[in-house]
């Protein structure tokens, strides 16, 4: 029997919820789960013709493409069923997981959660959430990369501005039409009206929350995010 752990980090974009997720997999030897990854492999060879079915209703994989690219958020059905499936299977292998970004809307939350409680006590979930301000999400956002192909994300630093090539795996770094201005202005109202409800559900329920502060060195951020979990 395994120690289970469920680690949920919540955030606006840019907030650094990618970074921060993939050093804590990496110190505690969790699965990363990227729900953008995980969305982006359900349609990455689909045809106009593909849809998921969910609960009687089609979901049309590139429809969900279009949202997911103008920075709008998938349909909540759509995406609670990706994200179970992959967890399920997670759970199957004894993987403990570090989630970023989701659940992102309340029907996710409310599909999700109770979902993660069975498979691993609702005890051992922890939601981190990191907070910035809109104008430094903006900032973060129209300055960042991502490497295109292990999608490892390189937060713009002066020693970072000038890479082309990703330190990990060498693939090409580029930026995204996810990270343009008016896109993040579209995705920070998203994260507003659709995503901080999540808050007041959470603490219904008994969720533990911990803020961290998200302006400050990615150094200091991570050494929070630990000592919030010990």
């Amino acid at each position: 029997m395994y120690d289970k752990k469920v680690i949920i980090i919540i955030g606006s974009p840019g907030a650094g919820k990618g970074t921060q997720a993939e050093l804590l997999a990496e110190k505690l030897n969790l699965f990363y789960f990227e729900t953008s990854q995980i969305l982006e492999e359900s349609w990455q060879k689909a045809n106009k013709n593909d849809y998921l079915i969910v609960a009687g209703k089609k979901f049309y994989l590139l429809d969900e493409k279009k949202l997911f690219d103008k920075g709008i958020l998938c349909s909540p059905m759509f995406v609670s069923s990706v994200v179970k499936k992959k967890i399920k299977k997670l759970a199957k292998e004894s993987k403990n997981i570090v989630l970023a970004g989701s659940p992102r809307t309340l029907y996710e939350g409310k599909e999700l959660i109770p979902f993660l409680g069975d498979v691993y006590g609702i005890d051992n979930i922890l939601v981190l959430e990191i907070k910035i301000s809109d104008k430094e999400s903006i900032w973060r956002n129209t300055k960042r990369k991502i490497c295109s192909s292990c999608r490892h994300p390189i937060p713009y630093t002066s020693e970072t501005k000038n890479l082309k090539k990703c330190p990990k795996c060498g693939g090409k770094l580029i930026t995204r039409t996810l990270d343009n201005k008016d896109v993040i202005k579209i995705r920070l109202e998203e994260y507003k009206k659709r995503t901080y409800p999540l808050f007041k559900y959470f603490k219904k329920i008994g969720l533990t929350i911990k803020e961290i502060d998200g302006e400050q060195s990615i150094e200091n951020v991570s050494k929070d995010i630990l000592k919030a979990i010990k």
